[in-house]
């Protein structure tokens, strides 16, 4: 059973963590964070304007690139307040409700984004090895079930222990490892029976995060295989290029929560630091590099930007 208590008793607050030790170079420190935001939150608006607005795009490849870019967004907005906030000095604590709200909205986009990048790995399957089904199968009334699907399974599932932690009873110290709040880390501080809540949130990595990086491997081996064995040299350069973009924001998503899991289970040595370090690049990296990538490696994209901008230089 889980023990639960009235929410009356948590109106609390938990001090975020930011850079023990670096407070007095907090000033300069913002520098550089406020710049990855600032590129995070220009980047996918941009990658966004693009496709809106220029009909040669409004293909299912481009739509689900679409898809990233909202969630990326997204995972920028959701943090900015706390992490910024810190830095510039405006905040030091966060109710427990802001905390539950960010951090459902931090792991739902998390998942989301997991989800797309399957979605578009599978994509890239039907458009190398299916080519003259492509259009008929990924319709757009079916881009937008698929959509639908990727918003309910991402933020649906992880619905029951994030309102369970609305009611824990918090004895230990209220300092959270991050600055910003993750479910982990309120279990951390939990004097309750968390015992649904960690082995629900261990299936639920399982069943999404795990699951989707094997089926994104199974597809490129599927993809990898029906080229070797049909395609020529030039064939298999253009469905390299196809790819690669993907595979690149494949691992821009997968390395750094693999390497924050490392951190938080071998490196309990380490700085705090380091901790808070990793859990920004867990959040940043991604939405920072996607736009990036795509604008350098998609020349339908790239092509479109730089008549953007020198029209605007014009």
């Amino acid at each position: 059973m889980i023990a639960l208590v009235s929410p009356s008793t948590n109106s609390s607050f938990f001090l975020l963590t930011g850079f023990s030790g670096l407070e007095q170079q907090y000033p300069w420190i913002s520098v550089p964070f406020s710049t990855i935001y600032a590129v995070v939150l220009l980047g996918n608006c941009l990658v966004l304007y693009v496709i809106w607005t220029e009909p040669s795009l409004h293909q299912p490849m481009f739509y689900f690139l679409a898809m990233l870019a909202i969630t990326d967004l997204c995972m920028g907005l959701s943090t900015v307040n706390t992490v910024l906030g810190i830095l510039l000095g405006l905040i030091q604590e966060i109710s427990l409700d802001s905390c539950i709200t960010q951090a459902y909205f931090i792991h739902g986009l998390s998942f989301m984004e997991s989800s797309v990048l399957l979605t578009m790995a599978f994509d890239r399957y039907i458009a190398i090895c299916n080519p003259l089904r492509y259009s008929s199968n990924l319709t757009n009334s079916r881009i937008i079930k698929i959509g639908l699907t990727i918003s309910g399974r991402s933020f649906f599932f992880i619905t029951p222990p994030i309102i369970c932690l609305k009611y824990f009873h918090y004895c230990r110290p209220h300092i959270l490892s991050h600055s910003f709040c993750l479910h982990q880390d309120l279990l951390r501080l939990a004097c309750s029976d968390i015992q649904f809540n960690s082995y629900y949130a261990l299936m639920l990595v399982i069943c999404t995060l795990l699951l989707d990086a094997v089926l994104i491997l199974f597809s490129y081996v599927l993809i990898l295989k029906s080229v070797l064995a049909t395609a020529s040299p030039e064939e298999w350069h253009k469905s390299f290029q196809t790819c690669i973009s993907h595979v690149c924001a494949v691992l821009v998503f997968y390395i750094p929560i693999i390497s924050l899991t490392m951190v938080h289970r071998f490196g309990k040595h380490l700085s705090p630091v380091v901790h808070v370090l990793m859990g920004n690049i867990y959040i940043l990296f991604p939405p920072l590099m996607n736009p990036i990538i795509y604008s350098v490696k998609i020349q339908q994209i790239r092509s479109r930007m730089l008549r953007l901008f020198s029209l605007k230089i014009c």
